[in-house]
């Protein structure tokens, strides 16, 4: 009796932090089983057998983000070597879907919470945040030119017909474009060292993340890739 009210209080706190069902947390967890061969952590390696993550040409983005640190509430920087089934939690809670039911108000400010949600005082990283810590890849807070190219190449290498030399140009002009976005008008002699989280805030205004930036995991629409 007693194992069993912990339990269920247990699941009534993991609603509260991530706002998934008890169903949902449910099969979450049975895919945590799954993936971590009944161990209470699951490493990298787990996800090697994803299927959905297979061809996934930033596949090593999309798993890293499982372990960063800065995901996890657990630090500025790094990656943590394993982690448990709330750390699991914590990120699948990011990308769940928004309730359809919500007002456009309410919709607008759960977008923007998202892209920077506090439940129960715990403070939560958002969607918007994840997905610029997967570009951010020295957690200094700024987006460079360098990790951007690197990003782009990644997403356009399984596409024989781009070279790296044209995928380098279309992240350069797209952080010109993110630059007159998010600065103006530049002096000649004025560097824009990167994209800020403010600045990427700016760039993803009136694009629907909710339904642009999925993947399918677990039949669950909870993984960030922009399409």
């Amino acid at each position: 009796m007693g194992a069993a009210h912990s339990a269920s209080e247990e699941v009534r706190e993991l609603e509260g932090k991530t706002g998934f069902s008890s169903d949902q947390i449910e099969q979450l967890h049975r895919r945590f089983k799954q993936l971590s061969g009944d161990q209470p952590t699951i490493r990298k390696e787990n996800f090697n057998n994803v299927p959905d993550l297979e061809l996934n040409p930033i596949r090593s983005k999309i798993v890293r983000a499982f372990f960063d640190n800065r995901n996890l509430r657990k630090g500025p920087s790094g990656l943590a070597d394993e982690i448990n089934f709330e750390d699991f939690l914590t990120i699948m809670s990011y990308f769940r879907p928004i309730d359809t039911t919500m007002g456009e108000e309410q919709v607008e400010l759960s977008r923007k919470e998202k892209l920077r949600c506090a439940c129960l005082q715990v403070p939560l990283l958002t969607r918007g945040q994840v997905l610029f810590h997967m570009y951010d890849s020295d957690s200094d807070g700024r987006i460079t030119l360098e990790e951007y190219r690197n990003v782009v190449e990644e997403l356009l290498s399984g596409n024989p017909h781009i070279e790296k030399e044209s995928a380098r140009s279309i992240a350069d002009g797209a952080m010109m474009e993110a630059a007159s976005v998010c600065v103006g008008q530049m002096e000649p002699d004025q560097v824009y060292e990167g994209i800020t989280f403010e600045d990427f805030l700016k760039i993803w205004q009136g694009i629907d993340i909710e339904t642009k930036m999925h993947v399918r995991f677990l039949n669950m629409e909870t993984m960030a890739l922009c399409h």
